[in-house]
């Protein structure tokens, strides 16, 4: 079987939060939004240089796919590619962005930063 990889879909408390902190961290774009048959809302961001699609998926409560956040959830990763990690986890901590894993006690390149549900961002240069 071949296949691509087209998205990564991750379950969001609030679109408005988190669409706000994609875009401004990391400079992605709105392509696309709508709202599924059950209520859902879904958007897709980009970045540039890539077709790789960040789906944000927010459910109402009533819904079939809505489940309370349990602690532990925020174990979900993401990895951005950035010209010089340091600099970027700096700039991020300025702007308030909640740390996962700090370089300072990282092994290797696992610096990692939290996204306003809690979701891991990977660092990587």
């Amino acid at each position: 079987m071949k296949s691509r990889f087209y998205y990564a879909g991750i379950r969001v408390r609030s679109l408005r939060r988190s669409i706000a902190f994609y875009t401004k961290a990391f400079g992605m774009k709105v392509a696309a939004q709508g709202t599924m048959p059950h209520g859902g809302k879904y958007v897709h961001l980009v970045t540039p240089g890539t077709r790789m699609r960040l789906e944000l998926n927010w459910y109402p409560k009533g819904s079939r796919f809505f489940v309370p956040y349990r602690k532990g959830e925020e174990l979900d990763h993401l990895a951005f590619v950035v010209g010089d990690v340091l600099a970027a986890y700096r700039s991020l901590r300025r702007s308030g962005v909640r740390v996962a894993v700090d370089p300072k006690h990282s092994k290797g390149t696992e610096v990692y930063v939290k996204d306003p549900d809690g979701i891991w961002i990977e660092l990587l240069g």
